[in-house]
């Protein structure tokens, strides 16, 4: 009895078994700091699909495009803007035709206080508030979106030396969430994904451009390939909308 065959289709069993841990890869995402608490709650689900892994970097998008743009070796960029992935799609730094829109940022006046002022202008005016808190405009869009929301309100020189300007988002929730401003003009989904009380305004739309948030691929890799159609999935934009955003139909 040969048993080269039986030796042959051994090895083939072992190969096809081996196979998904082979493809697996160590997907690096550089997501802008709003979007954190989404991703946390996404990369458990990305990673039970498959054996991919998923490696997150967080910052204000202004800073993670400068990365970007001096090499660092993320396979997606998930920006709180348009411009940024459009700019590194012209100057091929991103996959042409990769970009898209995945979610459309809303913004909120929160106060840890229990109740706030019917007008978002005596909220923000009212003799206790000393600071307030609001992302920096040159590196965030959320801190441009508040910019353009304290302008349209006619409050923005009015209120120029109560503001504090956190780096990113991120900073900016925390500088409320401490006390360390009695309200600040934060991501609505950082609200639902964690707040700790309080009271909100739903800042209405047309008091700010919106703010589209867009996805782009930095490389050809299967695993950035593989993220990005989870992305897209019915499951992960459910969670998306459920924390907060708007989510644009497919093919936007």
């Amino acid at each position: 009895m040969s048993w080269k065959p039986l030796l042959c289709a051994v090895a083939l069993s072992a190969l096809l078994l081996a196979a998904p841990s082979a493809f697996a890869a160590e997907v690096t995402v550089a997501v802008a700091s709003n979007f954190v608490p989404v991703i946390q709650r996404l990369k458990p689900l990305f990673e039970a699909e498959g054996e991919d892994s998923l490696t997150v970097s967080s910052g204000s998008t202004g800073k993670l495009f400068a990365q970007i743009s001096h090499g660092a070796p993320f396979d997606v960029f998930l920006a709180a803007d348009v411009r940024r992935p459009r700019v590194l799609e012209d100057k091929g730094l991103a996959v042409a035709g990769s970009r898209f829109t995945y979610a459309q940022g809303q913004l909120v006046l929160w106060s840890r206080r229990s109740s706030l002022p019917p007008k978002p202008q005596d909220a923000l005016l009212a003799r206790g508030v000393t600071h307030i808190a609001m992302a920096n405009p040159r590196t965030a869009p959320y801190g441009q979106a508040a910019r353009e929301v304290l302008k349209g309100l006619g409050l923005w020189r009015r209120v120029q030396d109560r503001l504090v300007m956190g780096e990113n988002i991120a900073q900016t929730y925390q500088y409320v969430a401490s006390g360390n401003a009695q309200v600040g003009l934060v991501a609505y989904s950082q609200l639902r994904a964690g707040s700790r009380g309080g009271s909100h305004w739903l800042i209405p739309q047309d008091l700010y451009q919106p703010i589209e948030q867009q996805a782009v691929r930095l490389n050809e890799s299967p695993g950035a390939r593989r993220f990005v159609a989870f992305l897209r999935s019915a499951s992960a934009r459910k969670v998306i909308r459920d924390l907060g955003y708007r989510v644009p139909e497919q093919g936007s």
